[in-house]
């Protein structure tokens, strides 16, 4: 162990039923750096940043803090002992306020009574020494993605952490969020706090990291300074090949035929007001916007997962209603959603199970008895088409990594043969490799004559995979963009029109 070194993680390995999800990596991270921790999904970051914390218990190695061997039995240790992680997907008691997040487990007392006007108190401090604006009274299921983000970043500050993780921070955040948080992490930086960065997205670790570990398939492949390693060689230790383009060749062809028709959009409790569009069939029409523009909201509107006020969907030219997602379903609609933890997988069923959900009646013998044979087949050719990494269907889905648990997500959708797909951020928190693999898959629907429309928040990902861009500004429809003619300045000029 050297003594300059904040974190250092020797020979860690873990096993878990049919896979070697760690195989003797070595992580080192010195103190007020911040080291980007890079790997497509399934190779291992996460599982070793759970071994660090406590969440898994290593098989084999050695783990060493400020040159004292650690060895974590839970997250309560781990952040009792300077060790923080805010994890991609967020467990938050969502019934409860934010100040009761913050604190939660560890209550300030006055005597047998939690000290409510303390605790009010340390959570205004804490938000205020992060330049964060945010109620402490508010009920975290009120607050978007974004914000519930920030608290948990907070709340790993508020630990006065040596160390803190964090695994896809930014996935859920506007460019203005990007930056502040980038703020707080340089301050943190400033203070000798190490930071160990989970990305996929490159110009972020460009920007912010000092350093760049990168795992693939379970093992340690290379260590270098960022300003030393290009974004193609870090590509290239990735996946361990050469990837020239991070678009495919679009071969969809963009019909005349009017696949949907959407008029006057507006949510009866939603910040959505006369959306109207076309999409056509064979093509992919992205949606742009900033944080709370709107553009989830109209994706679940026309799906039937929030209360239309008023306007219609006309598809192929006939009105659909789309009252509930069944409808939609049997409509010929799919909804890829936002957050796959909390409204896409169902996380202790196993990977047959969440791939079949949607379209059970496919399986049916007699319109009585589900065919196991059937489902299992569906199953392993949604595995199988989809590069899904797993050690077998019977695997529960949370075991996955992030990625992997999308691509069970999009293969459940596929096999209900919907003739519109609603993908909502459906590469978020996905490495290069299986984005690519995603961006081939929505253009093969495209080009098979499936109207695509996808939200995404990475404006490049718009401008290389789509036909046509919608941008949303508070509610509406702001304008339509060619993206072979336009640019980021100009999408970002239209998401500010009516604000």
């Amino acid at each position: 162990m050297t003594k300059n070194h904040l974190l250092e993680m020797v020979g860690i390995s873990k096993y878990f039923p049919g896979v070697q999800a760690l195989d003797e990596v070595k992580l080192t991270v010195k103190a007020g750096t911040i080291h980007a921790l890079m790997g497509e999904n399934g190779a291992g970051k996460s599982t070793l940043m759970k071994c660090l914390f406590g969440t898994y218990k290593k098989d084999s190695g050695e783990i060493f803090i400020e040159g004292e061997s650690v060895d974590f039995g839970n997250a309560k240790e781990a952040l009792e002992n300077g060790v923080a992680m805010v994890q991609q997907e967020l467990n938050q008691a969502l019934t409860r306020t934010v100040k009761d997040n913050l604190w939660l487990g560890r209550y300030p007392l006055k005597g047998p009574f939690v000290d409510e006007r303390k605790m009010a108190k340390e959570t205004d401090e804490i938000f205020n020494n992060l330049n964060i604006s945010i109620d402490a009274n508010a009920i975290m299921s009120t607050l978007p993605v974004s914000q519930r983000q920030m608290v948990e970043i907070a709340k790993a500050v508020s630990y006065n952490s040596k160390i803190i993780v964090l695994d896809e921070p930014t996935s859920s955040l506007s460019e203005n969020e990007v930056e502040h948080l980038f703020r707080i992490l340089r301050d943190l930086r400033e203070r000798g706090v190490g930071i160990i960065y989970i990305s996929h997205k490159m110009d972020e670790i460009r920007e912010i990291s000092d350093e760049i570990t990168i795992m693939r398939d379970g093992q340690w492949i290379a260590t270098e300074a960022t300003q030393d390693i290009s974004i193609d060689e870090i590509i290239r230790l990735m996946v361990g090949r050469e990837l020239t383009h991070r678009f495919p060749d679009k071969t969809n062809v963009v019909k005349d035929d009017v696949m949907m028709s959407v008029k006057n959009i507006s949510g009866r409790y939603t910040n959505l007001h006369d959306a109207s569009f076309d999409l056509h069939a064979g093509e992919i029409l992205g949606v742009a916007g900033l944080d709370g523009a709107g553009r989830t909201e109209l994706l679940e509107n026309i799906f039937g997962e929030m209360t239309r006020k008023g306007g219609q969907i006309f598809l192929e030219g006939q009105e659909v209603q789309n009252k509930n997602p069944k409808d939609s379903i049997k409509n010929g609609f799919a909804l890829l959603t936002e957050e796959r933890r909390a409204t896409g997988i169902l996380g202790i069923r196993d990977i047959l199970d969440n791939t079949v959900i949607s379209s059970l009646k496919r399986y049916l013998n007699f319109n009585l008895f589900l065919d196991d044979k059937k489902m299992l087949e569906a199953t392993e050719w949604a595995i199988d088409s989809l590069d899904v990494r797993t050690p077998s269907h019977k695997t529960q889905i949370r075991a996955l990594s992030g990625g992997n648990q999308q691509k069970v997500i999009i293969g459940r959708w596929l096999l209900t043969q919907p003739k519109v797909l609603l993908l909502d951020e459906p590469t978020r928190g996905i490495d290069v490799g299986a984005k690519y693999q995603i961006y081939e898959l929505i253009i093969e629907l495209a080009s098979e004559g499936k109207g695509v429309v996808v939200v995404s928040s990475e404006m490049p990902e718009l401008l290389g995979i789509c036909d046509r861009i919608l941008v949303m500004s508070n509610g509406r429809v702001a304008g339509e963009l060619d993206p072979k003619t336009t640019n980021q300045e100009e999408i970002l000029k239209l998401a500010e029109k009516y604000l």
